[in-house]
C-alpha cells in the first residue's frame, strides 16, 4: 500500500483514475444501481502491475480489460475502508495508459444512498434517491480511487423511470423536459451526462424521483446558468427562498475571486432526511428543506455551498487532515459575501451565530482533545466522521479573520485570497503547501514587514492546539444582535422574579427574523440555567415548543433539555426529532437533540431511535447510533 491518504486502499500514488464513465440503471424495485464504471488510468511511474480500487459493499460481476475478463481479488473488509479491489495490468511505464471496466451492483448495505419510500417525500407519490459521498462514500456507489488526492473528470448514462440528476451538466434530455414525454414513474428515460471539470471522488452525486426544475435570472453577460430542482410540492417556496441571492452569490464571489468556470449553478431541494444543511456537489448544491424559513434568514448556506466551489471543488484538501482548508476557507468566504451583499454588521453577526456552535463541539471532544485541532493526524484507516463539527468550519473562518486582521484588513487579504485561488484551482493541497504560499505572497506583496507579522501567528496554538478557547479572544461587532442580547438579559436579571409577575409578551420579538431569534436562545443557553418556572413561560410566551423553525427549535430544545424543566420538554423534542411531517435528518439537528434527551432520559432517545432510525440516512444513523451508545444501553 503506497498512498498517504490514511482513508483509502487504493494505490492512486502509482495509478490514477484521469477519467470515468459511468453506464448505470436504477434498479427501484430492488433498490439497487446496476452497471458499471470504466476507468482511463494513468501510471505515475515504472512498473506498476495492479490497480487498487476502495469498494465497500459493492457486488462486482466481472472486470475486463481490452474487451476481455480478467481475474480481480477483493480483500478482507475493513471496517471503514471497506474492500481493496486488486486488479492486475500488463507492466506500465511511466504515463502508459489502461482502460479498466467494473460491471457490479450495488446492495443494501450501501452507505452513500438512501432510497425513499413514496410516503418520505413531499408529494407522497413516487420514491426518492439520493446520494450524500463525503468524506468517504463514494467507494459505495462505484469501485474508485476514493480520495480527494484523485481528481476525475466523468462522463454518466443513467436509465431510469424518474427524472435524474446528477454533479455534472446535464446532456440530455434538457431540464425543461419532464421525463422527455414517457410515461412518468413508468417507462425509462436515459439521462445522460457530462463533467468536464476534475473532481475529487467525494463530489460524484445522483439523485432521483418526482422532480422539478424552475430557472433563476441570471446576470447578463455571465458564463453561467443556475435554477432550483425539487418536488413540484416545494417549487414554489424553494423558488422563493433562493431566486433572489443565489445568482447575486455567484455573481460576487466571481468578481472577488475569479469566474465561476462550472457552467452551471443549480440547487437540489431534498426531502427531510438529507443529513446536511448543504453539500457542495459539483454543478448542484444539495440542500435540506429545513433552510425553507420563508424570510430568507438561512441563505447564508448558498452562499457556502457556492464558495465550495473555489475552495473545496476547486482547491481541495489533500485528504482528511486538511479538512479545514476546505470548510475554513469557505466559511470565511461566504461571510465576506455576506458583508458584500449585506454590510460589515451581516458579517460580524455570522461570526457571532457561529461562536455557539463552536463552543458546544469543542466541549464534545473534551474526551478527544485531538479532534479540536485544525490539523487533525489521522491514523490509517480512521473514520474521518468521527472528527465531523463546526470546528474545521468556525475555528477556521476565525483563524482566517484573525490572519486578515494582522496583515492589514479585508482588501489586503483578499488580493491573496485571489492569488490562492488562481494558484491552487484544480489541485489537492495541504496544511504546509498553504501556509508556504502564503508566506511567499507576503514576502513579495509587503516584503519583511509582513514576513515579520506572520512569523509572529503562533502557529501551532491555530494549527494544533486544544481546548476550549481560540488562541486569540477575536471581537465581533454586535449591533445586529443587540435587541437579542438585550432580551436575554432581562430574562437573566427575571430568574428571582415570581413567574406570575414576569413582564414579557409575545410582541417582544415581533418583528425578528430566524437570526436574532437563534442568537437570542444561544444567549440564554450560555448563562446559567433559568428556573423550570421560567423556561415554561418563555416558550408559553414566546410558543418554542410548537416553532416549524427548525434553526430555531433547535436551539429551544438545547436550552429546554438542560435546563432543570428538561424532563418537562423530552417527550416533545424527541416528537420533534422524528415527526414525519417534518423529519429533522439534518445532522446539524438530530445529533445534538437526540444525545441532549439521552441526557435526560437514556431509554426514550434510545427507543425514539430504535423505532425512526430507517427514517434516517445510513450516515445519520450511524453517528447517531454512536452518540448514544446503543449497543450499551440494549444491554443494560
Amino acid at each position: 500500500m503506497t498512498a498517504t491518504d490514511p482513508t483509502t486502499q487504493s494505490n492512486y500514488t502509482r495509478i490514477h483514475t484521469e477519467h470515468l464513465e459511468l453506464h448505470w440503471t436504477l434498479d427501484w424495485e430492488r433498490t439497487r444501481i446496476l452497471g458499471s464504471a470504466t476507468h482511463h488510468l494513468k501510471a505515475s511511474e515504472d512498473g506498476v502491475k495492479e490497480v487498487i480500487l476502495d469498494t465497500s459493499f459493492l457486488d462486482i460481476e466481472k472486470v475486463e480489460i481490452g474487451g476481455e475478463s480478467v481475474q480481480f481479488t477483493l480483500g478482507d473488509r475493513h471496517p471503514v475502508m471497506g474492500q481493496a479491489l486488486t486488479i492486475p495490468l500488463s507492466t506500465l511505464t511511466k504515463g502508459q495508459e489502461v482502460k479498466v471496466t467494473i460491471q457490479y451492483a450495488t446492495t443494501g448495505e450501501c452507505t452513500a444512498l438512501q432510497w425513499l419510500d413514496k410516503q418520505q417525500t413531499a408529494g407522497k407519490s413516487h420514491g426518492y434517491l439520493f446520494s450524500q459521498c463525503q468524506p468517504i462514500y463514494a467507494r459505495s456507489i462505484a469501485p474508485l480511487q476514493d480520495s480527494p488526492s484523485v481528481k476525475i473528470t466523468y462522463n454518466a448514462c443513467v436509465k431510469s423511470v424518474l427524472p435524474v440528476v446528477m454533479s455534472a451538466i446535464r446532456v440530455s434530455p434538457p431540464s425543461s423536459t419532464r421525463h422527455a414525454g414517457k410515461t412518468f414513474g413508468a417507462d425509462e428515460v436515459e439521462y445522460t451526462f457530462k463533467q468536464p471539470t476534475p473532481i475529487a471522488p467525494y463530489l460524484l452525486a445522483i439523485a432521483s424521483g418526482n422532480i422539478a426544475f424552475k430557472p433563476f435570472v441570471v446576470p447578463s453577460g455571465v458564463n453561467w446558468t443556475s435554477g432550483v430542482w425539487t418536488e413540484p410540492e416545494m417549487m414554489d417556496s424553494s423558488f422563493w427562498e433562493f431566486s433572489e441571492d443565489t445568482p447575486k452569490f455567484v455573481a460576487e464571489a466571481e468578481k472577488i475571486l475569479i469566474p465561476y468556470h462550472w457552467g452551471v449553478y443549480d440547487i437540489l431541494v431534498l426531502p427531510p432526511s438529507f443529513p446536511y444543511g448543504g453539500m457542495e456537489n459539483a454543478c448542484l448544491t444539495f440542500l435540506t428543506p429545513t433552510l425553507l424559513s420563508g424570510d430568507r434568514a438561512l441563505v447564508d448556506v448558498i452562499a457556502h455551498e457556492l464558495t465550495h466551489s473555489y475552495f473545496g471543488n476547486g482547491i481541495t484538501q489533500k485528504d482528511a487532515t486538511a479538512f479545514w482548508l476546505n470548510e475554513g476557507w469557505t466559511t470565511y468566504f461566504e461571510r465576506v459575501l455576506q458583508q458584500v451583499l449585506h454590510g460589515p454588521l451581516a458579517r460580524d453577526f455570522s461570526y457571532i451565530i457561529g461562536s455557539k456552535a463552536l463552543v458546544d463541539s469543542l466541549r464534545a471532544y473534551e474526551s478527544r482533545p485531538k479532534y479540536q485541532r485544525l490539523v487533525i493526524d489521522f491514523e490509517y484507516g480512521e473514520d474521518p466522521d468521527d472528527a465531523y463539527s463546526s470546528i474545521p468550519y468556525e475555528k477556521g473562518a476565525n483563524f482566517l479573520l484573525y490572519l486578515e486582521r494582522q496583515l492589514g484588513g479585508l482588501d489586503v487579504f483578499l488580493k491573496y485570497a485571489q492569488d490562492y485561488v488562481k494558484t491552487f484551482v484544480g489541485k489537492s493541497i495541504g496544511t504546509e503547501t498553504w501556509k508556504t504560499h502564503l508566506y511567499s505572497y507576503f514576502r513579495a506583496n509587503g516584503g519583511e514587514e509582513k514576513v515579520a507579522v506572520l512569523d509572529s501567528v503562533n502557529w501551532d496554538a491555530w494549527l494544533y492546539g486544544e481546548g476550549l478557547k481560540l488562541p486569540v479572544e477575536m471581537e465581533y461587532d454586535t449591533t445586529l444582535a443587540t435587541q437579542a442580547f438585550e432580551l436575554a438579559a432581562r430574562w437573566d436579571a427575571s430568574r428571582r422574579e415570581n413567574v406570575h409577575h414576569l413582564n414579557f409578551k409575545e410582541s417582544d420579538i415581533a418583528g425578528w427574523n430566524t437570526n436574532q431569534l437563534i442568537v437570542f436562545l444561544e444567549k440564554l443557553g450560555s448563562i446559567a440555567p433559568l428556573p423550570a418556572t421560567h423556561v415554561h413561560a418563555l416558550t408559553d410566551i414566546y410558543h418554542f415548543n410548537e416553532t416549524k423553525n427548525a434553526e430555531v427549535g433547535l436551539r429551544w430544545f438545547e436550552l429546554a433539555l438542560i435546563s432543570p424543566a428538561a424532563t418537562d420538554f423530552a417527550q416533545s423534542a424527541a416528537a420533534w426529532v422524528v415527526d414525519p411531517n417534518s423529519l429533522k435528518g439534518r445532522m446539524k439537528f438530530c445529533r445534538p437533540v437526540f444525545r441532549c434527551i439521552f441526557k435526560v432520559d437514556p431509554r426514550l432517545a434510545t427507543k425514539t431511535f430504535e423505532e425512526n432510525k430507517t427514517a434516517f440516512h445510513p450516515i445519520a444513523r450511524k453517528l447517531i447510533a454512536k452518540d448514544l451508545n446503543v449497543a450499551e444501553v440494549k444491554g443494560a
